[in-house]
């Protein structure tokens, strides 16, 4: 699939955000007054940049209102609602808390299960995918929830927590690749199945079906080099769980340090998303000899 700049910013800095609300929801870190303002201020901000930016990769954004009218049939709909509602629950629970030292306890856990919910119906637009076999596995919204919660215990400075949670994010994040990698032959889908051919014996691609470009080409076939993807791979782990644990355990947690924990986590988040769209496998590619 083709990594869209969009979409990676949209689901790594949304995910942060409704990451913070979490551990906010749930009373962590425990401040109040104009830092407890800042927290949620800066939850709410990642989550509706994040949010504002996956627009820039619909096809008609003015249409946009529509995506909400399908929530029985779609996972992008069903997002987009409790997004929705859950920014609108979390705000009311912070500024309760920010500006009238009033902490609601249970609407906080209402908004932090909200954030949770939200991320999995983030999740599932890639999940329910049966034509990407890479996505269509239970590790997806594993890594997502992952993702989520690890870098919200970062940002409100959860750092036992995190710790945890970035270990078993590279377990998780590991496992993912090892079994995505064989996923779509797994899958049995075949240039043979994908043009009913078979029974007429192997087939191959005699000449490409049209000279230039289309939107399946540019969407849905792109295809990384192993020795690209294993490097980023590594990268990715290292920034994003190595080196943040490294700096957790050997110094002590300021501010400045937490800011370069999430800088370092960030990059290697965006890397992990990037090859989460550039590995995935779709199999309209087999038409065009691609994968």
């Amino acid at each position: 699939m083709h990594p869209a700049p969009s979409v990676i910013v949209f689901s790594t800095i949304s995910g942060l955000g409704f990451g913070l609300m979490i551990f906010l929801g749930l009373g962590l870190p425990d401040v109040s007054g104009l830092t407890a303002a800042g927290y949620a201020t800066l939850a709410l901000g990642l989550a509706v940049i994040g949010l504002l930016a996956s627009t820039f990769h619909l096809g008609n954004p003015k249409n946009a209102i529509y995506a909400f009218s399908q929530w029985r049939t779609s996972w992008l709909s069903r997002e987009g609602i409790m997004a929705i509602l859950t920014l609108f629950t979390f705000f009311i629970y912070a500024v309760l808390w920010a500006f009238f030292d009033m902490q609601i306890e249970i609407l906080g856990i209402v908004a932090a299960a909200m954030a949770l919910v939200t991320v999995f119906t983030t999740a599932m637009i890639y999940t329910q995918m049966k034509t990407v076999p890479r996505w269509n596995a239970a590790t997806t919204p594993l890594l997502f929830w992952l993702y989520s919660v690890a870098g919200g215990a970062l940002l409100a400075k959860q750092m036992n927590v995190a710790m945890l949670l970035l270990v078993l994010l590279a377990a998780i994040q590991v496992l993912a690749w090892i079994r995505g990698d064989s996923a779509f032959a797994r899958s049995g889908s075949t240039i043979e199945t994908a043009t009913g051919l078979g029974n007429l014996g192997k087939v191959r691609l005699l000449e490409k079906p049209h000279s230039g470009e289309n939107y399946l080409l540019t969407e849905m076939v792109y295809v990384v080099g192993r020795k690209h993807a294993a490097k980023l791979r590594v990268l990715s782990l290292l920034m994003l769980v190595l080196l943040p644990v490294a700096l957790i355990l050997l110094t002590d947690i300021t501010y400045v340090v937490v800011a370069i924990i999430m800088l370092s986590h960030l990059l290697g988040l965006l890397a992990s998303r990037w090859l989460f769209f550039a590995e995935a496998e779709h199999v309209v590619g087999l038409y065009y000899d691609a994968r």
